[in-house]
């Protein structure tokens, strides 16, 4: 029975992943978000201009990788010996695993790479055009599944429920403007205006997944779903021998069809400033809209099932009907039948939320050392289960007319981070470099232990 728990988990997570590997929300690095002559700040405020017109090196004028979560690496393998092991191994005692897992375990991943970027003055203001790939991956993991499958079933209720994985991937084109605000001084707004198109995506989930295991009864109640939107996706099916009932037995890209444009849809960031003395207040709300993919394949239970059982009496005669090994076989088959998922065929379009991003900042400037300022900075992603928050401490300088530096420490859902960005101009050309997460330990294949890491680099040319 655990083991084909295990196998429909790994179903619906691996489903969520290859989204992202077909497709390849956004991720932008707040460490540049006060940084003189950074010239990716409008994608965080659309209400910030730059000094410059510019237009970025293409394929790599703004290269963003991060990755979030609480679900620490170290909490799954460990060194035992000399070798890496899983949690699993039972040299480890159950107490000592379990107590690092939270009650929910979330990471997620965002790539977001910059294809042709540009900004001019214009029109009364500032105007930007930009072309981007991005991807976003994000998995729930209940503490519940970590037990189950570190303990085994024992004599209590495993609840599940809220086991999730999300991909999207898509193209964008951003237009943006901002502009002064004459009639009140200090004041500037902007906006960005975004046209999506979908390439890949999926959205793998227990809407209810509960196992009460008690001393004389046994029940278990499942609820799960699938939306796959990628070119060419199908699922592999198998019919069950006992009840004939066809089921999804796995995935694969081999179907009719390549990956391509699958999908359509908009948004808006919109944003402002407003100068007082040494002071810059700021205030963004980013990826307002909705992306809908098409050619949704639906996988289903169909609704809840439940099996239960108190087949607890066998016959020690293996001949007889209730001997001991069909008695087992018909708990199985029972457990078996709540994770058969359903091909549902074509389900027509899917809608994704973007994940509004609210960003409020203040900005101080030191009136005797005019080339250096500290910024506070809130973002907060709103998710639903994978929202969430941190607030950034930062000191920002520009000792020469050629270069600016960031350096940062951020709170937040995630714990605390160490960020800064190096930003190197001239007019011709500039490069910059960052990170909003410090990279910590890191596991021996370069995985950051931790599950938190970013990085951002770019190449553009000012004129």
């Amino acid at each position: 029975m655990l083991a084909i728990m295990k196998t429909r988990f790994r179903l619906l997570l691996t489903g969520g992943m290859m989204a992202a590997v077909a497709g390849l929300s956004a991720q932008n690095t707040n460490s540049g978000y006060f940084l003189d002559n950074y010239n990716y700040r409008y994608q965080m405020n659309p209400a910030f201009g730059n000094e410059y017109n510019f237009i970025s090196f293409p394929g790599a004028g703004n290269i963003n990788l991060a990755e979030r979560g609480n679900l620490r690496l170290d909490n799954i393998l460990y060194n035992i010996n000399g070798k890496t092991s899983l949690f699993t191994n039972p040299s480890l005692g159950a107490a000592e695993v379990l107590d690092k897992f939270k009650d929910n375990n979330k990471i997620g991943a965002n790539i977001k790479l910059n294809v042709l970027s540009g900004g001019w003055k214009a029109w009364g203001g500032y105007n930007t055009v930009s072309i981007n790939a991005v991807a976003n991956v994000n998995a729930n993991v209940p503490k519940s599944l970590f037990t189950l499958i570190k303990e085994g079933a024992s004599n209590r209720t495993y609840d599940i429920t809220d086991l999730r994985a999300t991909a999207t991937g898509y193209a964008e084109l951003a237009l943006g403007h901002s502009r002064d605000i004459k009639q009140v001084k200090g004041l500037r707004i902007g906006v960005n205006l975004k046209f999506l198109i979908g390439v890949a995506a999926m959205d793998a989930r227990f809407n209810e997944a509960k196992l009460v295991l008690d001393r004389d009864n046994w029940t278990a109640t499942t609820d799960a779903d699938i939306y796959a939107n990628v070119g060419g996706f199908q699922y592999e099916t198998k019919v069950d021998d006992k009840n004939g009932r066809e089921y999804v037995s796995g995935m694969n890209l081999n179907g009719d069809g390549s990956i391509g444009p699958n999908g359509f849809g908009m948004a808006l960031d919109l944003g402002a400033t407003y100068e007082w003395r040494d002071f810059k207040f700021s205030l963004a709300v980013l990826d307002l809209g909705w992306l809908a993919y098409n050619k949704t394949r639906y996988a289903s239970t169909n609704g809840p099932r439940t099996f239960e059982t108190d087949a607890y009496i066998f016959n020690a005669d293996k001949d007889a009907d209730n001997s001991f090994k069909n008695e087992w076989n018909d708990i199985k088959d029972g457990f078996k039948e709540l994770y058969q998922l359903n091909d549902n065929g074509d389900a027509g379009s899917h809608n994704y939320g973007l994940g509004t991003t609210l960003n409020v900042g203040v900005d101080y400037t030191l009136p005797y050392y005019r080339k250096l300022h500290f910024g506070l900075l809130s973002s907060t992603r709103f998710q639903g289960q994978f929202t969430w928050t941190e607030v950034r401490l930062s000191a920002n300088v520009a000792p020469v007319k050629c270069f600016s530096a960031d350096a940062n420490v951020a709170f937040g859902t995630y714990g605390t981070s160490f960020g800064w960005l190096l930003n190197f101009y001239h007019k011709g050309f500039t490069i910059f470099a960052g990170m909003d997460h410090t990279l910590g330990k890191l596991a021996k294949q370069g995985i950051p232990l931790s599950s938190n890491a970013s990085f951002n680099l770019g190449i553009n040319f000012p004129f």
